[in-house]
């Protein structure tokens, strides 16, 4: 099993939730809005250098993908 990766900006993971399928709707403020087709949740990434390891394992569970599959799509 991969670690959850600790210097993950949010950028990052914005990159890495398009790359499985997710869209950028808007940004509102320092929060990226992301919508998938099919998914009612949205996901809301803030756009900080490093983003805390509870919220993106949150993020990536609401994603509905395993810790492997987003270290995956990481650039």
């Amino acid at each position: 099993m991969v670690k959850l990766p600790r210097d993950c900006s949010g950028r990052q993971a914005v990159r890495a939730f398009q790359r499985a399928g997710w869209a950028v709707a808007r940004q509102t403020a320092s929060h990226i809005i992301l919508v998938k087709a099919g998914h009612r949740p949205t996901l809301s990434v803030p756009d900080h250098k490093v983003l805390d390891p509870g919220l993106l394992r949150s993020l990536i569970r609401h994603a509905e993908l395993s810790i492997d599959e987003f270290v995956r799509l990481l650039p």
